[in-house]
């Protein structure tokens, strides 16, 4: 992804309120909030305008990061529809300062937005199905340049429901390649800017650690994955059936110990460096 200059203005000074963001050299703008301030958000100018928005929150059942995303020739009338969906806190919507999306180009926007969201994996996708449209060529070269620049504002206004795992060459990977290992069962992953990422094949303990119960959130994280499909059962012990990424190596060992543990510790390079060691020297 290229290199930009981004400007962003706290309307209130405050970073988690009222904020807009830009581009250089890009015709579109974010606009972004809290629900608490929702008045406020829609009652900007720029949301009488067709574009793309967002609603982030956590699903009431799972507990997991929650989206909608939708498209609308006026975000303002559309959104207030959406207050009686309680899982959101946050709203960011995009617009053209050209005024210059049309009908087809948003609904192309919201369909490639949905796929991408729900390929990434990071938050539950509360929409039913994706909608898309066909654009011609021109247009759709348009387009994908205006979700590049959705991609790159979005992480900076703090929702990183697109955000893939960053891929590495084979020799990059190899090299910062980390090992667990206890009881016989060995799992590999490496740090990401934003966590840990365990890969696929890894395995982890079968059996929780009766001290878990001192770390539920540690067993909670374990069930989760299992009922998520992401650990699998493989004899006596639980396999990585996908890539997942951990919001920290600690967290990451956890899953493979069964329990709290150290990943500053557990996690290891090839020659046997601890991460502790290796962030140390």
């Amino acid at each position: 992804m290229s290199s930009a200059t981004i400007k962003i203005f706290l309307v209130h000074g405050e970073p988690k309120r009222l904020r807009t963001a830009e581009l250089s050299n890009w015709t579109g703008k974010a606009v972004a909030g809290p629900r608490s301030e929702f008045e406020g958000v829609i009652g900007r100018e720029e949301s009488g305008s067709s574009g793309i928005y967002f609603l982030t929150g956590n699903d009431p059942e799972s507990g997991k990061s929650a989206v909608y995303i939708g498209e609308a020739e006026s975000i303002r009338d559309r959104v207030k529809a959406h207050l009686e969906k309680d899982f959101w806190n946050q709203i960011v919507y995009f617009t053209s300062k050209d005024e210059n999306l049309t009908k087809a180009h948003i609904r192309y926007l919201e369909g490639k937005l949905i796929d991408q969201a729900r390929q990434a994996g990071r938050a539950l996708v509360i929409n039913g199905q994706s909608s898309g449209a066909k654009l011609p060529e021109s247009d759709r070269e348009d387009m994908e340049i205006f979700l590049k620049k959705i991609h790159q504002l979005l992480p900076v206004l703090g929702v990183e429901l697109l955000v893939k795992a960053i891929a590495k060459s084979e020799t990059d990977a190899e090299k910062e390649m980390l090992y667990c290992e206890i009881k016989g069962i060995k799992a590999k992953g490496r740090l990401t800017p934003n966590g840990f990422l365990v890969l696929k094949d890894s395995q982890a303990v079968l059996n929780d650690r009766a001290s878990s119960q001192k770390y539920p959130w540690a067993l909670n994280m374990r069930q989760r994955l299992k009922d998520e499909s992401v650990l699998s059962v493989d004899t006596d012990h639980l396999v990585f059936t996908r890539d997942e990424e951990f919001s920290s190596p600690s967290a990451a060992a956890a899953v493979v110990h069964g329990g709290h543990a150290n990943g500053l510790i557990a996690w290891k390079n090839k020659s046997g460096k601890t991460l502790k060691e290796l962030e140390q020297s």
